[in-house]
């Protein structure tokens, strides 16, 4: 049954396969606005990071829509880990973008009690740390598109929900094994999710393909090169 709480978007782009498209912590579905991937975009516009897995399967089911790709950013890196380990069946390939095996819960409470203190000027930080130095085109998009509405849309409850959700989150690459296509891309300056814990989680999935993105921070996908780098 789909919660009350899930709503997800399909977007037609005129190719044969869908992906679903999985946001990070404090971002949603319009942090994709600029991605050009030959896809058609299954988005998640509105949920629950606790039972997203068992709102997209339902969706997935209730639409007719058999096997999809999966693009997990961030948090929603753990997001398609869950669904993807939970539906191996329903899979054609699975992709993560800067990844962290998982997130330490003494951080994580931090980051409740700056939030507490002042949300905007803690998210204004977050947001810029998601850049690199190199990443100016990426920069400047996310600042004259989203920046402002986002400082002024995320709610309070809608940023713990997700911390809540971060503080129990795991990559696990034993559940994955069942997953003979994943990709795993990371910003070599990602200043959010260290570069060595993408490898990490690269050396226990054998079957995965290790794209580092030179230069990028965590929001690697905002590189303008990024398609081609994608495909290549």
């Amino acid at each position: 049954m789909i919660s009350a709480k899930s709503k997800f978007k399909v977007v037609d782009r005129g190719f044969k396969d869908v992906i679903v498209l999985a946001p990070g912590w404090a971002m949603d579905y319009r942090i994709f606005d600029s991605l050009d991937l030959n896809y058609n975009y299954l988005l998640p516009v509105d949920f629950s990071p606790a039972h997203f897995a068992d709102n997209l399967s339902a969706f997935l089911d209730a639409s007719s829509i058999g096997r999809v790709s999966l693009f997990g950013w961030s948090q929603g890196g753990f997001l398609a880990s869950d669904f993807a380990s939970a539906n191996p069946g329903k899979i054609n390939e699975l992709i993560l973008a800067g990844i962290r095996g998982r997130y330490d819960r003494a951080a994580l409470e931090q980051i409740r009690f700056k939030l507490a203190k002042n949300k905007k000027a803690f998210l204004y930080k977050f947001y810029l740390d998601c850049f690199s130095a190199a990443d100016d085109e990426g920069r400047r998009w996310f600042k004259s598109r989203l920046l402002k509405g986002y400082l002024d849309d995320m709610s309070f409850e809608q940023l713990i929900e997700g911390l809540d959700y971060l503080s129990g989150a795991r990559i696990d690459a034993k559940a994955l094994s069942g997953i003979k296509k994943i990709k795993i891309f990371h910003g070599s300056e990602d200043r959010i999710a260290p570069f060595e814990e993408a490898l990490e989680i690269k050396s226990c999935l054998p079957q995965a393909k290790f794209i580092r993105v030179e230069g990028s921070g965590h929001l690697l996908f905002l590189n303008p090169d990024f398609k081609e780098i994608f495909n290549g």
